[in-house]
């Protein structure tokens, strides 16, 4: 997989993209991470990628044609990404969808804004990663790619673990626990410690259950219940 991301500011990525997990999946060439300097298309002496923005209004707007031209330095730009306030709430279902594709280019919007042009020309989608308004697109698109790389096959070295994940079945993860088996007077849940892995299985499932209708009522809501969720909820 190839992920392309255009930023005025590609230094910000050097720390997260250099350690651990994405590091190794780079070295492995599990994945290839392109960074493209948009201040390298700017327009005059002075590189400008800016302008005021026409109608009026404070703030700066990126102008259409740098991005354009970044765009196109990519021989291949795939499903292109712009991160925005405005944008769909990225989920983990989209960091799973994205990660099924051979290249997504991700645009790290600034200032006020990008030229709507810039998106009407070509932009798949528009993405934020909360209702909260940042500097700067750089970090959702840390956030974006860190979701989109451990979910491809082989990056984590153990892809069963995913399905336990916050979030994968539309679920909070349950609480984990190991050694030592009792800390300042609190001790692991005797069921973890039985060996019998179906009530392993079950109790991590209510308390998955109940993790997510105490702290994301939201999620619990729109939840569609089996019978032995049904049933786990009952006991309670």
């Amino acid at each position: 997989m190839t992920i392309n991301i255009i930023t005025l500011f590609p230094g910000m990525f050097n720390g997260i993209f250099e350690e651990s997990i994405i590091k190794r999946a780079v070295s492995k060439e599990q994945v290839i991470i392109i960074l493209t300097d948009l201040r390298k298309f700017g327009e005059g002496s002075h590189k400008v990628v800016d302008d005021t923005p026409y109608g009026g209004g404070g703030g700066m707007v990126i102008k259409p044609g740098p991005v354009a031209d970044a765009l196109s330095s990519n021989a291949d730009k795939g499903h292109v990404i712009l991160t925005t306030p405005r944008g769909s709430l990225f989920s983990q279902a989209d960091a799973l969808r994205l990660s099924r594709m051979e290249t997504v280019t991700i645009i790290c919007g600034h200032y006020e804004g990008i030229d709507e042009r810039v998106t009407e020309l070509f932009v798949d989608e528009e993405l934020s990663i909360g209702d909260y308004v940042l500097t700067g697109g750089e970090i959702p698109a840390m956030t974006i790619t860190d979701a989109v790389i451990r979910l491809i096959p082989g990056v984590l070295g153990m892809d069963t673990v995913l399905t336990g994940d916050s979030h994968y079945d539309g679920l909070l993860e349950h609480p984990h626990y190991t050694r030592p088996p009792e800390f300042m007077g609190i001790k692991v849940p005797e069921i973890l410690l039985s060996g019998d892995h179906e009530k392993i299985r079950l109790f991590r499932r209510k308390m998955s259950l109940l993790k997510t209708r105490k702290q994301r009522p939201d999620l619990f809501n729109s939840h569609t219940f089996n019978d032995s969720d049904r049933k786990l909820l009952e006991e309670e």
